[in-house]
């Protein structure tokens, strides 16, 4: 009886003192955050006199009115990038998953061929110019959101870290079973393989989903019609014209427009970061598990 109150009086103690260290480092990953936030509601000429700060002595909204001066272009960007994270993010999610589940079946002979190749372009690359003439001169796709999509679909990381997920966590006494009670490869690839690999396909997805959200150099290069842009590659733009305008006012040159050169670039980030923040909380534990899945070994 006694041992098992000094057990649960230790428990209790782990708890809390876990509790406090979780709580200290969640507050540490907050703040960042958090004068971001009340750092693109300051006023420009506070910031560049004093610096930020928590409590800012006037607040502004001059950052969000810069940038959404021209609502459309902002609404046109977030359509535009939208489009091109949900379509590339499902499309390299069932490619990457088809191609791993391949390379992970013993009875496929030139897996190990294939692997290679993938392995290979890790390491070497054509670089940007063969890049640049195969996505507009072969494919075609200059100024096309297509551009921004096509080649994003499979990236050999994301492939090899599929198949050694599969290998792992999806039984091949399973797929076997399945394969003599008379289903097909596409059945079993969409109904046992797709459902048991849901953790390693939401931690591949998040980090497709992000670095295309956060993409502005495919639209610089393809993309020439200003409705087509991305929505990174906009609030790009107004930095550097906000950047440019700060220098020619420091020149001596007469500049009509007030441009919060320093609030703008806080205000930026939370225009392109706050949808990702809202989405994350919803694939937060397939992306847990995903990690855990991954290092897991019978």
């Amino acid at each position: 009886m006694e041992m098992r109150k000094k057990v649960n009086r230790g428990y209790r103690i782990f708890n809390i003192v876990a509790s406090v260290i979780i709580g200290l480092f969640t507050l540490v990953c907050l703040i960042p955050f958090l004068l971001l936030l009340i750092g693109s509601f300051t006023d420009n000429t506070e910031v560049l006199v004093k610096g930020y700060s928590f409590i800012p002595e006037k607040w502004s909204l001059d950052a969000y009115k810069y940038i959404f001066a021209y609502p459309k272009t902002i609404i046109d960007g977030y359509k535009v990038t939208i489009f091109t994270t949900l379509v590339t993010t499902a499309g390299s999610l069932f490619l990457t998953a088809l191609t791993g589940y391949a390379l992970s079946r013993q009875d496929f002979r030139s897996r190990n061929v294939f692997s290679f190749m993938f392995y290979f372009t890790q390491l070497f690359g054509g670089g940007l110019i063969p890049w640049y003439m195969v996505v507009t001169e072969t494919l075609g796709l200059r100024d096309s959101i297509w551009a921004l999509i096509i080649p994003s679909l499979l990236g050999s990381y994301n492939i090899l870290l599929m198949r050694n997920f599969i290998k792992q966590c999806v039984p091949n006494e399973l797929v076997e079973s399945a394969r003599i009670d008379g289903a097909g490869d596409w059945r079993i690839f969409l109904q046992i393989v797709l459902r048991l690999s849901t953790p390693a396909l939401a931690t591949i997805g998040l980090f497709i989903a992000l670095g295309k959200w956060n993409d502005w150099y495919g639209s610089m290069l393809f993309i020439k019609t200003d409705t087509k842009h991305t929505l990174q590659y906009i609030l790009y733009r107004m930095v550097n014209m906000a950047n440019a305008l700060k220098n020619m006012e420091q020149a001596g040159v007469h500049v009509e427009i007030d441009t919060p050169s320093e609030t703008v670039k806080l205000a930026m980030a939370m225009v392109a970061t706050g949808p990702v923040v809202l989405v994350y909380p919803f694939v937060q534990r397939y992306f847990v598990s995903g990690l855990m899945l991954g290092g897991v070994k019978e």
